[in-house]
């Protein structure tokens, strides 16, 4: 299943992370993109993407997703500043 077919908010979207708890009842799954718009258009369809992970697993029971930007994707892009602004301050 592309989920991009069907809304593009998340057409380039990549998934950094997935965190279940020891029951596997849920599990957050992180991403790379920082625009709020992304986190909207996962919950939209967490239903299908459940479903999608149920069809190819064999779990008791699909764990249910919530979404969350990987916070070292933000962490990354602050350090790149600094060093950008470094690197322009030095020539």
């Amino acid at each position: 299943m592309r989920l991009s077919d069907h809304d593009e908010r998340l057409g380039f979207l990549t998934v950094t992370g997935v965190e279940t708890t020891e029951d596997m009842r849920q599990a957050m799954v992180f991403f790379d993109s920082l625009d709020p718009s992304v986190a909207e258009a996962l919950e939209e369809r967490r239903g299908q993407i459940q479903s999608s992970v149920n069809a190819q697993t064999r779990l008791k029971r699909t764990p249910k997703l919530s979404f969350m930007a990987d916070p070292a994707i933000a962490s990354g892009n602050a350090v790149e500043g600094v060093l950008r602004r470094q690197h322009h301050d030095d020539e």
